[in-house]
């Protein structure tokens, strides 16, 4: 395995004092060549002024210890719907936040921002992928950098849109600013919205003739507790769940995937991080049996 052409790593928080340089520190301790971060909390909109988040301190270290910015990852926040058209308050904050985190994600350097597609909310699927690329026209009209956004597949819970390779190629086909738009491949929710995620080779195949292998810009290498198809979106441990460890072993080191980063989303164990144990097992290429026992003691 030539280890140079795998960037691997996991979401990574970045909270006071130290943020994004506590960020790119806490993947170095893992022993990642890539990372995830949201540029605020998750769950909600208020962002701290991009001056107060030691960017350039992070970018330090990050350039010093060999990161490829091109291979960094931001994730817009969850309470983002750009899919919700029942709600027009609710469009107009999706257009708002959209572009700002387009424009945060510039302004730490990356150029990956990862996007949950949305809801419909029983409007239909027509409806909230229409919904969708009028908020995306809408924000990168006015953004003019090289940022792009990577729709991320989607386990099939409610009324999501996303989950089929079909629905993001109608997106990125609908929308004005195509060369912005990529894909980000989800191993746990591929598997619950009913794709055979042990058939690598298929998958890809299915994926490159639908949307374009050079569309795939991220994938989140995560195992699912529940079985194909169940669309529950519940991620486990490497190894501990559904997809299994040789499968995820498999998207982490496949030719065609090479030079994509691939981040760890997996839950934590105790109020601990497994990242590092799990990076080290991929790129190890071998499964520990029981690993999660040191966390759970």
């Amino acid at each position: 395995m030539e280890n140079k052409k795998i960037y691997l790593g996991s979401h990574v928080g970045m909270n006071g004092p130290e943020y994004y340089l506590g960020s790119v520190k806490e993947a170095i301790s893992y022993g990642s060549n890539t990372f995830m971060f949201y540029t605020g909390a998750p769950q909600n909109s208020y962002r701290k002024p991009l001056s107060e988040l030691k960017i350039e301190e992070g970018r330090k270290l990050l350039l010093e210890s060999g990161f490829d910015e091109y291979k960094l990852v931001v994730h817009a926040p969850y309470i983002i719907n750009g899919a919700n058209r029942a709600r027009e308050d609710i469009l107009d904050l999706a257009k708002q936040l959209i572009l700002s985190e387009v424009q945060r994600t510039a302004g730490f350097h990356a150029h990956i921002l990862v996007l949950h597609p949305g809801s419909h909310v029983n409007l239909g699927e027509d409806v909230g992928i229409d919904a969708l690329v009028e908020c995306l026209d809408d924000a990168l009209s006015k953004d003019k950098s090289d940022v792009k956004i990577a729709l991320e597949t989607m386990a099939g819970k409610g009324s999501e849109i996303g989950i089929t390779f079909e629905q993001i190629a109608q997106i990125i086909e609908k929308c004005a600013y195509k060369d912005r738009l990529g894909v980000c491949l989800d191993t746990c929710h591929i598997s619950d919205a009913g794709y055979d995620v042990h058939d690598v080779d298929g998958v890809l195949e299915e994926f490159n003739r639908i949307i374009g292998l050079d569309r795939l810009l991220v994938i989140h290498l995560n195992d699912s507790k529940n079985p194909r198809g169940a669309h529950k979106d519940r991620h486990e441990n490497l190894g501990y769940g559904y997809v299994g460890f040789e499968t995820i072993h498999k998207w982490a080191t496949h030719p065609k995937l090479d030079n994509i980063p691939k981040i760890l989303e997996t839950p934590y164990i105790n109020e601990k991080a497994p990242y590092k144990k799990e990076v080290a097992m991929l790129r190890n290429g071998e499964f520990i049996n029981n690993w999660k026992e040191e966390f759970e003691n």
